[in-house]
């Protein structure tokens, strides 16, 4: 039987399409029955029928906020895949998923063509004066990581690291937003899907399907994901993991596990994923990442988020660090090949990058400071939540109105120094990169594996002390491998794992950080970033791989007496600080201590090494 929405203000139209589809799957020798595959949308339980009965009122209160569009015009079903042969295949795959596939559909649509349907259906969608479509993201303009979801399941139970970061919910409350999700994407009258590849080495590659009701939306996944060409299009077969997002229809609080309208859920064992009540894009895009983190260890290799970027002698290097720690800026070196600026996996073979894209912070962006990110934003990129003059629409990338978090994706090539394919060999060095504000960590240290394995578990970075009355320190910000909202497994099992990839391939591995020297924020002063690029070409060149090095200290790291371009007197905290030694001392300890608190969460599964390595505390 197929299937029938529930939303009433909706029902005349879609009597249509359900006559539309019944045509369109005789025409491509589908039954109804053939269409569907119920275990895989429907819940029949009382609370998913209840769920239903509700669908019908929020429904026609969405529909008031988020008008269908009211074109008349007939869409196709279109991109690489419209042969004979391709297309029942991909309807087949399409209506399993509970979806009515009609002419409403455009599968991997033209840049052109989404430009267009964005402009002429999504409030606030213009061009801006570089040729990127400007896009907003509603309410939310960033990530919501206390609605992440992970499905508990038979399968996968025991490989989660259950907690603040992974959250758990039912399989029947999946099917109820599931089953949300669907009917409400079966009330639009137009309906977007893009099918693209997560992970550039075909050995490890899964392919994505998005499904999706926004033009901005599948721009941006077109950005983010590896674009397949024509062949593989056409054979593209049935995806490994399908997003499904009805972002602009918010979730029911009532249903068990959820907890506001916005619910980003993934189920592994289904190989679903359902976004509701959010519009901004980068959930999807970390929704792939949390895939890839999840199967990636599982296939014994290690997913890492990270940039990466190549030398000329084909030496590669991977860059950690949280927001603020320059990892963007100091992994684009115009002297080496960018590989990918945040997603990565390493192989047996070398490293690959996960996405097809960057997605780059605008806020405060600018032609000298960035000239990449600033002539990359053109035709085919999307600009997000960015602020710009109405008449000439040049973007005002200080403007902070909307959000602090602006943003642009774009496709990879529009780097110029991009290699593409983006794989590269086994990384020789590692860097993890901090932004200490407490002005006590050195501006570079060379990490022995243990205490690699330490910092990378830690993530340490510290937040800056804002204008807000009151708040005169700066504060500590860990976040497990440099990217805890992402991981499925354990911290330590993804540092193990490092460990083993760092003792195979003989990697050396660096602490870098980019804060504060001299004394504390508000005190000393921010490491000039060509001190930094100064570090970061002297582990490059080797140099430091020949350079004599002392103990620093409470840390007990090992740090270089000269680094060619930078002044010796920062490469030692201590010599630095501009304050009392009292001072100096009681915010060393200070930080250390901070350090080991953070880390007794994840004591239980460290080994006794790891555990020494980190800083020694009185």
């Amino acid at each position: 039987m197929l299937r029938r929405t529930l939303a009433t203000s909706a029902s005349a139209a879609f009597g249509m399409r359900k006559y539309a589809r019944a045509m369109f799957t005789a025409s491509i020798g589908l039954t109804a029955r053939s269409a569907h595959r119920p275990s895989a949308h429907s819940c029949r339980s009382p609370v998913c029928v209840a769920a239903k009965m509700r669908f019908s009122h929020a429904a026609r209160t969405v529909a008031e906020q988020h008008p269908r569009h009211e074109s008349r015009e007939k869409i196709h079903v279109v991109g690489h895949a419209d042969s004979p042969l391709s297309l029942p295949l991909f309807a087949q795959s399409l209506a399993a998923t509970g979806l009515v596939v009609d002419s409403r559909v455009q599968r991997n649509a033209s840049l052109s063509r989404l430009y267009e349907c964005a402009l002429k259906h999504e409030t606030g969608s213009v061009i801006s004066s570089s040729g990127a479509l400007i896009a907003r993201s509603g309410k939310k303009t960033g990530r919501s990581p206390r609605d992440k979801r992970i499905v508990e399941e038979t399968s996968s139970v025991d490989d989660v690291w259950w907690g603040p970061v992974n959250k758990k919910l039912s399989e029947e409350s999946f099917a109820i937003n599931y089953q949300t999700a669907i009917d409400y994407l079966n009330t639009r009258t137009g309906v977007f899907v893009f099918d693209g590849f997560a992970g550039w080495d075909p050995k490890y590659r899964i392919k994505i399907r998005v499904v999706c009701a926004r033009a901005y939306h599948a721009l941006f996944m077109n950005n983010m994901l590896i674009r397949p060409t024509k062949e593989e299009l056409e054979n593209f077969g049935e995806p490994d993991f399908t997003i499904i997002n009805a972002g602009q229809f918010p979730a029911n609080r009532f249903t068990k596990g959820v907890t506001s309208p916005t619910s980003v859920s993934i189920s592994f064992e289904r190989k679903q994923m359902v976004i509701l009540g959010t519009e901004y894009a980068g959930e999807m895009k970390k929704g792939v990442f949390t895939v890839m983190h999840y199967l990636m260890p599982k296939a014994g290799v290690l997913s890492l988020h990270s940039s990466c970027n190549e030398g000329p002698g084909g030496d590669v290097s991977l860059f950690f660090g949280l927001s603020g720690t320059g990892k963007t800026t100091l992994s684009a070196d115009p002297q080496r090949m960018l590989i990918g600026d945040d997603e990565h996996v390493w192989t047996e073979s070398g490293v690959f990058n996960i996405e097809g894209g960057c997605y780059a912070k605008t806020i405060d962006l600018s032609a000298e400071k960035e000239p990449e990110i600033f002539n990359a934003i053109r035709f085919g990129s999307v600009l997000e939540n960015v602020v710009y003059e109405e008449t000439t629409r040049i973007v005002d990338y200080t403007d902070k109105s909307v959000t602090e978090n602006t943003r642009c994706a774009y496709p990879i090539e529009f780097i110029p120094n991009a290699k593409v394919p983006c794989i590269g060999d086994k990384p020789q060095n590692i860097v993890l990169l901090t932004c200490d504000a407490f002005g006590v960590l050195p501006p570079v240290a060379k990490l022995t594996p243990a205490q690699a394995m330490y910092h990378f578990i830690s993530g340490y970075t510290a937040k800056i002390a804002g204008t807000e009355e009151g708040v005169t320190e700066p504060e500590a910000t860990f976040s497990a491998c440099f990217g805890q909202p992402f991981l499925v497994w354990h911290p330590v099992k993804y540092a193990q794992m490092l460990a083993q990839k760092m003792q195979q391939d003989k990697v050396n591995v660096w602490l870098v950080n980019t804060g504060w020297s001299g004394g504390a924020y508000g005190n000393g002063e921010r490491i000039k970033l060509k001190y930094s690029r100064a570090i970061i070409d002297a582990i490059h060149s080797g140099e430091l791989n020949k350079a004599e090095y002392i103990n620093y200290g409470v840390f007990n790291l090992q740090i270089p007496t000269a680094v060619s371009n930078v002044p010796k007197k920062i490469l030692d905290p201590s010599m630095a600080w501009e304050g009392s030694e009292e001072e100096f001392s009681s915010t060393i300890s200070k930080l250390a201590n901070l350090f080991h608190a953070n880390f007794n969460e994840y004591a239980d599964q460290a080994t006794p090494e790891i555990i020494a390595a980190g800083p020694q505390v009185c």
